[in-house]
C-alpha cells in the first residue's frame, strides 16, 4: 500500500456514538466530540475521523464520491478509473475521511487544498468555476474545501459535524484564516433538469447573506437566470444552511457545472468570524 505524504497536521481520531444526530435538536446545544481514549463507544459503533495515509485510503473516496455524484446524482464523470471520482486536484489534496469504526467503511469525506498546494496545482478547483482575482488578497491563508460527500445511510447530521470539528481543528493549527469552496445544487427537479431551483435559492439569499463588492467573484460559465424562474418557494439544501450559520457569505451568482449537472455557488468563510457558539463547539475554545 503507498503511503501518501504527511498532511499539514496529523489529527487525533475523533469518536461520535452512533445515533447521536439521529433525533432532531439545536446544534448549537450538541455534546463536543467524545475523546479518543474512550475506545468503548468507538467499538460500539462510533465515527472515526482521520486524514488519508495511504493511496488506498484516497481511493476508498473516490468510490464513495463516484457513487454520490455519479450513480446517485447522475453525474457524468470524465474519470481515469472506473467506478471511481478522480481528477487532476485528488493528487495535490489532503483527503479527510469519516469511517463507520464498527465496518470501516468510509461513509463521509472532503478533500482540502491548501495555499501551498494551490500554488503547486496552479489553481484551486474554483477558479475553474470562477473568476477569482479579486480574492487574491486572501489567498496566502485561503482553504479551499471540495467534494464533499455523504453515503446515504448516514445523513443524519453526525458525519457532517464530525467532519467540520476536524476541519475546525485543521485551520487552527495551521493559522489559516479563510475557507472557500462551491456548494452543489442540484438541477434535476422534478424530473426535468432546470436551473428553477438554483436561481430561486440565489435569489432568496443574495439579498441577506452576500459578501462585501471586494469579495465578488464572477462565473465562467453562468447559470442562466434571466431564462429561469426565480421565484419558487424552495428548501435551502441542508449543507448550504449549515454554512450560513457559520458566517459563511456568498461570493456571486452561481455557475453551470455541466458535468456534475449542478448549479454551483461560490462561498466563503473567513475563521476569525466563526460565532462564538460554533467555535465553542467545534474548537472546545
Amino acid at each position: 500500500m503507498k503511503e501518501l505524504p504527511s498532511p499539514t497536521q496529523p489529527l487525533s481520531s475523533i469518536f461520535w456514538p452512533r445515533g447521536l444526530f439521529n433525533r432532531s435538536r439545536d446544534r448549537a446545544q450538541m455534546p463536543p466530540p467524545a475523546p479518543a481514549a474512550q475506545a468503548g463507544v468507538a467499538a460500539r459503533g462510533g465515527l472515526a475521523v482521520s486524514w488519508a495515509k495511504t493511496s488506498d485510503d484516497v481511493r476508498q473516496t473516490q468510490r464513495l464520491r463516484f457513487n454520490v455524484f455519479s450513480t446517485e446524482m447522475g453525474a457524468r464523470l470524465d474519470t481515469t478509473s472506473p467506478g471511481h471520482d478522480v481528477d487532476i486536484f485528488d493528487d495535490y489534496c489532503e483527503h479527510l475521511l469519516v469511517r463507520d469504526v464498527a465496518t470501516r467503511a468510509v461513509v463521509g469525506t472532503y478533500r482540502v487544498l491548501t495555499p501551498t498546494q494551490a500554488a503547486r496545482v496552479g489553481s484551486t478547483y474554483s477558479d475553474t468555476e470562477f473568476d477569482l482575482v479579486r480574492l487574491r488578497a486572501v489567498r496566502d491563508q485561503m482553504v479551499e474545501l471540495g467534494r464533499s460527500c455523504v453515503h446515504p445511510d448516514y445523513r443524519n447530521g453526525g458525519v457532517i459535524m464530525t467532519l467540520w470539528g476536524a476541519l475546525g481543528e485543521f485551520m487552527v493549527r495551521n493559522s489559516y484564516e479563510s475557507v472557500i469552496g462551491c456548494a452543489s445544487i442540484p438541477m434535476l427537479h422534478n424530473g426535468i433538469v432546470t436551473g428553477d431551483v438554483a436561481a430561486s435559492i440565489w435569489e432568496k439569499l443574495r439579498h441577506t447573506h452576500l459578501a462585501p463588492v471586494e469579495y465578488h467573484v464572477r462565473p465562467r460559465l453562468p447559470l442562466p437566470l434571466d431564462q429561469s424562474n426565480s421565484s419558487l418557494d424552495v428548501e435551502i439544501p441542508s449543507l448550504i444552511k449549515g454554512y450560513l450559520r457559520t458566517g459563511a457569505k456568498l461570493l456571486g451568482p452561481p455557475a453551470w457545472d455541466p458535468e456534475f449537472n449542478t448549479a454551483d455557488l461560490p462561498m466563503i468563510m473567513h475563521f476569525k468570524g466563526l460565532p462564538d457558539r460554533y467555535r465553542k463547539h467545534f474548537l472546545g475554545a
